[in-house]
């Protein structure tokens, strides 16, 4: 786990009693490891060139200070890499190694580098050696769970170096260089604590000071939460602490034995928001998440974060918003005290009220980009102050600095295996948040990343409509970036799923969207084919506006393939559907385009006449572009007639008309960039 939180050895040290860049101790293994960066490997001494980067590997358990030594020798070194520092993270706080697919693609990300949605973890991991193959970028994995991980993602260019921090070897990779750590030297040891307590108690019981240090074994974690503790009780000696901690049992390591001391010591209010923060998606925490498991206002949460980093439990991170790391080495040490004083209820009600509060916040990150809806603003007004944010700037800012934390909260709310109405609302605003602010090309990787946590949780526990749920969402996010096959073969996944749970909507989504597919491919034949068996489903029960969009989505392919006849038939049927059912807009849209179909079949004068009724038809849907660009329609029609004079006054009428609209206005009608639900399909149908 990581162990910059807690600062020694090597890491920045927190809190108060952080001085910023000052690292401690260490001198050896620094030397040693730069001396390692210049040595020649085995290949060079066997003649042959380089193939791969040199790897260095910093060993040692959780609290020995390991990926601080790791920050300081990038700190030293990084000016030799020209390209920059990357940096990621190979597991989560309770261990569980994070895909190495997610890995590359935050390292291509880091990168500026395009990654395909859809790509799985080879080609992700092709494009990432290939993008570093021209760099000379220094690649820090921290955490690393095994030799596969790293092996992944090491890159194919000597002029790099990677430096991997782990529990353990890196056994099958050639020519590691490793660097196993153990506990501080005296001196440092020392200078850390008094970097809490100040000199005085150091200077004048040193012995003490001493034994305290080899009670901890030199473990920075250990002496980091020693410190916090001694900083907290200026009158206390050190004598007081090293008489407690000799007289803990000698189970267990110095770490658990000095956070056994420093938790009993803690208020019970603060003990308890210490235990629940193990239930903190990613290990990350602001004070929402720690009102929310506690139960506690926001303010009050606030206070016990900073008192908590105070004593070294916490690392405050440098972010626009307050943010706070439970360090690696301690999650497992919180996770077993909330077993033992907190029961299995109340664990599991913490992280409902958790989740909830997650999915309020998504709610209002949502709501304030809608600020043209009457409906949306109220809701806005309607939810509690504290969730509520002032701007739709400070909205994305927190989207921003809570990514990992929110989609850790995707990953946690099916982590039973379980889809719950409260998995499926927190798994449908985190899509219609990231949507709203990114964009779906933006947000598509991580909507890749949600809508397949619902599809592996849907097909392990046999939920067809939920499967065709997320295989439609995923197909629709390969659509809009371009992935037109692979959303092809999804939508008819899609199709056969919703036939299997006998769930008309689906069937009749994912049909349509099939023929989109096909559309976008150019086989307008089989496009016109699908979205007429969409429209039989449609009319049979009876689904009045989608059988009449579904006319002109017939009569687009057929104007596509050129079967001019079939389009103006169905454009009159999609006409005539959208008149009776009242939506004079559409209606106007579609003589426009009949009237298009039929400038193409080489038949002016029919188009004229409809062109002048799409006209009128505009005029009472008080539609100002459309009927600006009818007129423009209608002057060109009228100059290949021979009727310049009349191919003028179109044109002034729709300058004048034009004159009146604001300058950033839309021209024609634009089809909204709707969030697809994650996990109920009631989204509008995608268009190809």
């Amino acid at each position: 786990m990581t162990d910059q939180a807690v600062d020694t050895g090597g890491a920045q040290l927190s809190g108060h009693a952080a001085t910023e860049g000052h690292f401690l101790g260490r001198t050896r293994e620094l030397k040693e490891l730069r001396a390692d960066i210049a040595r020649a490997g085995l290949d060079t001494i066997s003649g042959r060139k380089a193939p791969r980067a040199r790897v260095l590997l910093i060993a040692g358990r959780p609290g020995s200070g390991r990926t601080a030594l790791a920050e300081e020798l990038v700190r030293q070194v990084a000016d030799r890499y020209g390209d920059g520092v990357l940096r990621t993270r190979l597991a989560e706080p309770d261990g569980t190694p994070v895909p190495v697919e997610r890995a590359a693609r935050d390292l291509l990300a880091a990168l500026d580098v395009p990654a395909p949605a859809g790509a799985d973890e080879d080609d992700l991991t092709a494009l990432l050696r290939e993008a570093l193959a021209r760099r000379r970028v220094l690649l820090l994995l921290d955490d690393a769970t095994g030799a596969e991980q790293v092996d992944a993602l090491l890159p194919d260019a000597p002029q790099c170096l990677l430096v991997a921090v782990s529990s353990g070897p890196l056994t099958g990779i050639a020519d590691v260089r490793p660097c196993t750590l153990g506990g501080l030297d005296t001196k440092s040891a020392l200078e850390l604590l008094t970097r809490y307590t100040g000199s005085v108690r150091i200077t004048v019981d040193p012995r003490s000071a001493e034994g305290l240090v080899e009670a901890c074994q030199g473990e920075p974690a250990a002496l980091t939460l020693a410190g916090g503790w001694l900083a907290a009780r200026p009158q206390a000696a050190v004598a007081d602490l090293a008489r407690q901690l000799h007289a803990e049992s000698d189970e267990g390591s110095p770490l658990s034995r000095m956070f056994g001391l420093v938790h009993a010591a803690l208020p019970a209010p603060a003990a308890r928001v210490l235990r629940l923060l193990s239930l903190a998606p990613a290990g990350l925490a602001d004070p929402h998440t720690a009102s929310a498991l506690a139960g506690c206002s926001v303010g009050a949460a606030r206070t016990v974060l900073d008192d908590l980093t105070a004593l070294g439990l916490l690392r405050a991170l440098d972010s626009p918003l307050p943010q706070y790391e439970i360090p690696g080495c301690l999650h497992p040490l919180l996770r077993a005290a909330a077993h033992v004083h907190d029961r299995p209820a109340e664990l599991q009600l913490a992280r409902a009220r958790m989740l909830e509060r997650t999915v309020r916040l998504l709610q209002s990150c949502r709501a304030i980009t809608e600020t043209d809806s009457v409906q949306a603003r109220e809701k806005l007004q309607g939810m509690p102050r504290a969730v509520r944010f002032p701007t739709p700037r400070a909205a994305a800012d927190w989207l921003s600095a809570r990514r990992p934390a929110l989609l850790a909260s995707a990953r946690l709310a099916v982590a039973d295996g379980e889809l719950d109405t409260l998995a499926r609302r927190l798994m449908s605003q985190l899509v219609r948040a990231m949507v709203a602010h990114l964009g779906t090309q933006a947000a598509a990787p991580d909507l890749y990343g949600v809508h397949q946590l619902v599809l592996d949780v849907a097909e392990r526990r046999g939920l067809p409509r939920e499967k065709a749920a997320a295989l439609l969402n995923l197909a629709d996010v390969d659509a809009r970036t371009g992935r037109t096959a692979e959303a092809l073969a999804r939508y008819r996944a899609a199709l056969d799923a919703g036939r299997e749970a006998n769930d008309p909507y689906a069937i009749g989504r994912a049909m349509e969207s099939v023929g989109g597919a096909h559309l976008e491919l150019g086989d307008y034949e089989r496009a016109a084919d699908w979205f007429g068996r969409a429209l039989a489903q449609r009319l049979a029960r009876d689904e009045r506006a989608d059988a009449a969009r579904l006319y002109g989505r017939i009569a687009t392919a057929h104007t596509y393939a050129g079967r001019y006849g079939e389009a103006q038939r169905a454009w009159r049927a999609c006409a005539a559907r959208h008149r009776r059912n009242g939506d004079v807009a559409a209606h106007a849209r579609a003589l426009s385009e009949l009237a298009r179909v039929q400038e193409y079949a080489g038949r002016p004068e029919d188009s004229l006449r409809t062109c002048e009724e799409a006209v009128e038809w505009a005029g009472r849907a008080e539609d100002t572009r459309l009927q600006a660009a009818l007129r423009l329609r209608l002057a060109d029609t009228l100059d290949r007639l021979g009727d310049p004079a009349a191919a003028r006054l179109h044109r002034g009428a729709a300058e004048r008309i034009l004159e009146k609209e604001p300058a950033d206005g839309v021209t024609g009608p634009e089809r909204p960039d709707h969030a697809v639900d994650a996990c109920e399909i009631r989204s509008a149908s995608a268009e190809g």
